[in-house]
């Protein structure tokens, strides 16, 4: 479409949803992460519309509430009558000149390049989305005149037996002229088996007034698949977890198992990358080149740099790994953890609002939140920062190349000096200067100019 500042988006979010048999409105149960309506939201938006309306229900304020996007008209139907008249809600909305396209909460795998299709097509007036299926039981069929044009649709229990042979249906997304389709909703009425207005019925107002209904259809059923109920939505979202998988590997990345892999985001990734089973990234994940990511790990909105090792069942959230950098297994990184090149987080480790300098390891069983830590430091198994005190967070400094034994407590705020060595058990509550060894078994002890051990040359 060449023009998209004319064009006005309704998305019909105002379903109950009773099949899925749940107190949250239809559109905000999720697929990959995000719920059902914001991918048709977000596909919209791709379009780069004039407006975008949705239309809610009675307790839909929940979706407003969620949703959350000032970017979006909300318009209340506040009587479930039908779409003909969900649509209606809007036509104050709707500009004479504008191009409408009428999209649906429930339906979130259409496809931008099948809307641009459709949206091409509706120049003339008038542009429908239909699909053949073998199964058209449920839809309304489209019926078509002996030269093949749109005639009009008949809904499934208003069809005939003839008519119910009918492969082709209705997918319910069409894209109408506002000044065509404004004049044939004030003409809705509800005499049918539903008692219900039909924005189906403006099909054949179209064709009375002489309009060409255009038709396309879209690559796949996936896209204008809806959700009525939760087996429904898994079925979705396995499908959509395929064609992620699918998409990596196209792109050159190694999956153990295209099936256990969960996508609820966006990964841009470099080559020669491998992925064991069962990882789950939300989010927005930047992937570096050579990287080995183990089985059952989380990353959510985080960077992960070239030569990077995720061993198994580690968490990276909000995070930045530098390279050559090993994780895990059974590792935390937090909102905030920065690892430098070369580092090592080990097992039961977390790290959160954390910079971990170059080289520098924390290898077992340990805590460090609120840090600055410099190069070429060793944190021993078991350490803890203790940045809370029970009221304000407070920041450790651990310089370059100290060491620190095990099972020690640095309160915060505290600052270690280069080069210093923590004897193990200790308990840090004063600052440390330059090059001291501190012990604190019986009492704080700081011995000036020690020489830490080296290893014996073989």
């Amino acid at each position: 479409m060449s023009n998209n500042s004319h064009l006005n988006i309704v998305i019909l979010a105002a379903g109950q949803g009773t099949r899925m048999k749940s107190s949250l409105p239809k559109v905000l149960h999720t697929l990959a992460g995000l719920p059902l309506v914001q991918h048709v939201i977000n596909t919209s938006k791709k379009l780069k519309p004039e407006i975008i309306n949705v239309v809610y229900g009675h307790g839909g304020e929940q979706v407003q509430q969620q949703i959350n996007d000032p970017d979006i008209n909300w318009v209340l139907q506040a009587e479930q009558l039908g779409t003909g008249h969900a649509v209606d809600q809007v036509t104050d909305q709707l500009k004479n000149e504008q191009l409408v396209l009428i999209l649906y909460g429930d339906v979130p795998l259409i496809k931008n390049e099948t809307l641009i299709k459709l949206l091409d097509q509706a120049k003339d007036g008038f542009s429908l989305l239909t699909m053949n299926l073998d199964n058209p039981q449920g839809y309304g069929r489209i019926v078509r005149n002996t030269n093949g044009l749109v005639e009009n649709i008949t809904e499934e229990k208003d069809a005939s037996e003839e008519i119910k042979e009918i492969k082709e249906v209705n997918t319910g997304i069409l894209a109408v002229k506002a000044s065509l389709l404004k004049g044939w909703l004030s003409q809705l009425d509800n005499s049918n088996a539903q008692k219900e207005y039909y924005l189906t019925d403006v099909i054949a107002m179209a064709v009375k007034d002489n309009f060409t209904v255009h038709t396309t259809q879209p690559d796949n059923e996936y896209e204008v698949m809806g959700v009525n109920n939760r087996l429904q939505l898994s079925e979705l979202e396995r499908y959509y977890q395929q064609e992620q998988a699918n998409k990596l590997m196209t792109d050159g990345i190694t999956l153990a198992d295209p099936t256990r892999i969960d996508i609820r985001g966006e990964i841009i990734h470099g080559q020669d990358i491998s992925i064991d089973i069962n990882t789950v990234f939300e989010g927005n994940v930047s992937i570096g080149n050579n990287v080995s990511i183990g089985a059952n790990c989380v990353i959510k909105n985080s960077k992960i740099a070239d030569g990077v090792v995720i061993l198994p069942m580690s968490i990276l959230d909000n995070a930045s790994v530098g390279k050559g950098s090993k994780v895990g297994p059974f590792a935390r990184l937090r909102p905030g953890a920065v690892l430098s090149e070369n580092t090592h987080i080990g097992n039961f480790v977390e790290i959160k609002k954390s910079f971990i300098g170059l080289g520098s390891k924390v290898n077992h069983l340990t805590y460090v939140g609120d840090s600055l830590v410099g190069k070429n430091v060793n944190i021993g198994a078991g350490t803890i920062t203790c940045n809370y005190d029970g009221a304000n967070k407070h920041q450790t400094i651990i310089e370059d190349n100290v060491f620190i034994g095990s099972a020690t407590q640095l309160v915060a705020p505290v600052k270690i000096g280069k080069n210093v060595t923590i004897g193990a058990g200790s308990t840090i509550t004063m600052d440390v200067a330059d090059d001291e060894l501190v012990t604190t078994r019986v009492k704080q002890k700081s011995i000036r100019g020690w020489k830490r051990p080296v290893k014996n040359k073989k």
